[in-house]
């Protein structure tokens, strides 16, 4: 399997290490999605990764019947452990293997959601029809995505790929800035299925700690498919480490109180008409 084909290989424990800047994007979508129409309602979560901002949903909707869907085994064992389940309000928490380039919902749903991984997925809005359709009426879809590929944490990551020392084995691994839409364009396809919608998009500013906070926290995300095509030759993978924490200390500096590090996120909410 080429470089460019290999799917990234995924680290829980690494992703969760910043686990309280990852989860505030969600929390911040749910609290923009409104009620939903079932009683008790289905709901499913889309690249729900270790399943821990899928457990926030049955915090809001205590007697839901709640999936999580990924197709990263790794995740889905950690999800598994932590979080499945009867919940507190007599709903129940589950995890499912599926990949989200081609799931389409077997049954209708209240809520489909989705947490920082349509970035994953080449022309996703091309699936948004299949999932309004597996909506019911009133029912909502909402989706949270990283807008920050033109950041120097990966602008750096895609030059030094290109380069000529890593060209040859990590061309077309890295996502470029079209992996995701900006919130209007979001708003227009999402409109054009009858959807009611809400899109907007945050910069949060965090305040990361530690030595080379950066890179630990790409490490858990945006690096992976890197990771991922090195894994097999531990000096090469060490040298392109080398190289791109050294681009990144002098692109966010540290201050007294740690290092800031910008990060944009683009979000809709769209509520399929009754």
């Amino acid at each position: 399997m080429s470089a460019a084909a290999a799917r990234p290989v995924w680290d829980p424990a690494q992703y969760l290490r910043h686990a309280g800047h990852r989860t505030r994007p969600f929390t911040d979508l749910l609290a923009r999605v409104p009620g939903l129409p079932g009683d008790p309602p289905r709901v499913a979560d889309l690249g729900c990764g270790a399943g821990n901002v899928t457990a926030l949903l049955a915090g809001r909707w205590p007697a839901a019947r709640i999936t999580g869907y990924d197709n990263s085994p790794e995740m889905l064992d950690k999800a598994r452990a932590d979080h499945e389940g009867p919940t507190a309000g007599g709903g129940r928490l589950d995890f499912a293997h599926a990949d989200v380039r081609t799931w389409t919902p077997e049954k209708p749903y209240d809520l489909i959601v989705s947490n920082a991984t349509l970035q994953w997925v080449p022309g996703h809005v091309e699936r948004f029809g299949a999932w309004i359709d597996g909506l019911v009426p009133g029912g909502v879809l909402a989706l949270q995505v990283p807008g920050n590929f033109g950041a120097p944490s990966h602008t750096l990551m895609r030059d030094l790929a290109a380069s000529p020392r890593w060209r040859d084995r990590l061309s077309g691994v890295l996502r470029h800035e079209d992996a995701v839409l900006p919130p209007e364009e979001y708003l227009d396809r999402l409109a054009a299925l009858g959807c009611t919608v809400d899109a907007w998009e945050t910069t949060y500013v965090h305040l990361l700690t530690g030595e080379d906070p950066v890179l630990d926290w790409v490490k858990g995300t945006g690096l992976r498919p890197v990771l991922t095509a090195l894994d097999d030759d531990p000096p090469a993978r060490e040298e392109f480490l080398a190289e791109y924490r050294a681009a990144l200390r002098e692109a966010y500096p540290a201050t007294a109180h740690g290092t800031p590090f910008r990060f944009r996120r683009v979000f809709a909410v769209a509520v399929k008409e009754g």
